[in-house]
């Protein structure tokens, strides 16, 4: 799907047995920024969908005016009563050419780079270990440069494995999406993977 500065994709599979995915996305973008969340509730079923849920509506509603820190910190706030939640974000500025990024707990974060822009092939988000809701750990956001056809995958702890390296850039979103929830995907767990192509 096309939306302002990126093209993406998602695929989602309900673990066999619930009713309802703990896992959800945010894509929030126009012609210069874009904002990118993948969230992942605490176990399974309708307990960890309300979770996520709840962490999504407030990146969807704070997330255009809002840093990356921040919005965890809103959510950490509004999940103590409940269940946590783990997540990743990602906010693209299409004036600066740049990245910014943040995970916390296992949502897996890569950035696969176009044939020949850089001399790294990917670049991996590196995760802090806690439960938003539960457990906060001190917040670092990572900024990166981008350009045109680079390749942003978060995914749940459904998909599993060393996914980065298997990505084909020159693929569309959703075919990405689909491939490496075919290929990595667990039947143990929620999947969900989020693609977004760079395309300023």
């Amino acid at each position: 799907m096309m939306a302002g500065v990126i093209d993406w994709a998602v695929q989602t599979r309900t673990l066999s047995g619930q009713s309802e995915c703990g896992d959800r996305h945010v894509v929030v973008a126009d012609d210069q920024h874009a904002l990118v969340a993948v969230v992942d509730g605490v176990g399974h079923g309708s307990h960890a969908a309300a979770a996520a849920l709840e962490a999504t509506s407030i990146i969807q509603e704070h997330g255009a005016s809002e840093s990356l820190t921040s919005l965890v910190q809103r959510c950490h706030n509004r999940l103590r009563a409940g269940r946590g939640v783990v997540m990743s974000l990602a906010k693209l500025d299409a004036e600066t050419r740049t990245m910014i990024w943040l995970g916390v707990g296992n949502v897996a974060g890569a950035l696969r780079r176009r044939a020949g822009a850089f001399s790294r092939k990917s670049e991996t988000l590196l995760l802090r270990a806690g439960v938003v809701g539960k457990q906060l750990p001190p917040l670092h956001t990572a900024t990166l440069p981008v350009v045109r056809g680079d390749v942003l995958i978060l995914a749940t702890d459904g998909i599993g494995g060393d996914f980065a390296e298997s990505v084909k850039p020159d693929w569309e979103p959703q075919r990405i999406a689909d491939d490496l929830a075919a290929r990595f995907g667990k039947r143990t767990d929620d999947v969900l993977v989020l693609v977004a192509r760079f395309v300023r």
